[in-house]
């Protein structure tokens, strides 16, 4: 069993779900919701708010891993920035902690949890409360995407990081050898 914090970063609202399962196993939700800051605030303090935010949920729920959604290019270069910036902040509060933090793109998430990379927000979250057996749907849409970017993690981190590993071992076994005389 792992426990995974997942972060659907933005500014305005931050996502913010812990999911604890294996691949095969059934999940289970420990912890939904989302770090909000005002918008009229200046970038500095809003940043810091997400920072406390995310700190204090790592504090509560003491994740292993950390998922969080990969920025990707929108058409409101502002929204990028923001979310880029709250995406910064859960990396570097993890990382502090020695947390490994592994990036997921929507759709990625989007299969992992509903079979389709091009699902819409309904479709994830209504697989998300059945997944967990949530008698609700969670909300707002940034939690569930939370909890998805989570169990994504649950059900292919471990695949992924394996196969990085493999890749990476035999790329030593099947170096050549270095020329005499020379370092490596």
């Amino acid at each position: 069993m792992v426990r995974v914090l997942g972060v659907d970063p933005g500014l305005t609202r931050c996502g913010i779900g812990v999911v604890e399962g294996a691949p095969g196993r059934p999940l289970r939700m420990l912890g939904v919701g989302v770090v909000r800051t005002p918008a009229e605030a200046e970038i500095g303090p809003r940043l810091l708010l997400v920072e406390q935010g995310i700190e204090a949920w790592l504090d509560e729920h003491r994740p292993e891993l950390v998922a969080v959604e990969r920025v990707f290019a929108q058409h409101n270069v502002r929204t990028v920035m923001g979310t880029a910036q709250a995406s910064a902040v859960a990396m570097l509060c993890a990382t502090r902690r020695g947390i490994p933090v592994t990036l997921h793109t929507p759709s990625e998430v989007k299969a992992a949890v509903t079979g389709s990379g091009r699902a819409d927000k309904a479709q994830v979250t209504a697989m998300v409360q059945r997944l967990l057996r949530l008698d609700a749907p969670p909300k707002p849409a940034d939690a569930a995407d939370a909890l998805a970017l989570a169990i994504c993690h649950i059900w292919r981190g471990g695949a992924t990081n394996r196969l990085e590993a493999a890749i990476k071992a035999a790329a030593r076994t099947t170096s050549p050898p270095a020329p005499k005389g020379t370092l490596r």
